[in-house]
């Protein structure tokens, strides 16, 4: 499947797939809306024009997966929480993958990047947020480190119905639209 990757940041990310634009920070959202992306990849290494860009790009065009970059994993959790749906490492031979699944609506991180953002936010535990039961808890983990229903059933012994019902439970006490969503919210607040 090809896909069309908008790139925002340093020309040198590789963009593996598709046809393939490179623009400045400030010129993200307007390329985005030009263009029509199925997915943007920023980097996050080239400062805090990047984060503004995922913001704006997450609350402009909620419907275009966003993407985080870098050399490194220590911007994860500020990739994520300024709206990202993930963050993969820019040398990951997993980027292409890592790129389908953001558009397929699902988690997109680089392995290990997901557990490093939900180590970071522990700290962040918000009060107000609704609390989980043990298992949701636990289809929740698994949901955020790229299982789908069908598999987190067979790890946990259960039907994928009751591992959807779980999920849907999830979703309607966060009150987030879609898996991606619910995994950028446990991130945000480290419930996995």
């Amino acid at each position: 499947m090809e896909l069309v990757v908008l790139v925002v940041g340093d020309p040198t990310v590789p963009a593996p797939l598709g046809v393939r634009s490179v623009v400045p920070p400030a010129e993200a959202v307007a390329a985005a809306r030009r263009l029509r992306p199925q997915v943007v990849l920023v980097d996050a290494d080239t400062g805090p024009a990047a984060l503004h860009a995922v913001e704006t790009l997450a609350a402009e065009l909620p419907d275009i997966p966003v993407v985080g970059t870098g050399a490194g994993p220590e911007l994860v959790l500020d990739v994520v929480r300024a709206g990202a749906t993930g963050y993969v490492l820019r040398d990951d031979a997993a980027l292409a993958e890592v790129l389908r699944a953001a558009v397929e609506g699902g988690p997109a991180f680089g392995e290990g990047l997901a557990e490093r953002a939900l180590d970071g936010a522990a700290s962040a535990v918000d009060a107000a947020t609704p609390r989980l039961t043990e298992r949701e808890a636990e289809v929740l983990r698994l949901v955020v480190e790229g299982l789908t229903a069908r598999q987190i059933a067979t790890r946990l012994v259960l039907s994928p119905r009751t591992v959807e019902n779980h999920i849907q439970r999830t979703l309607r006490k966060f009150d987030v639209p879609g898996r991606a969503a619910l995994v950028r919210y446990a991130i945000e607040h480290g419930l996995a």
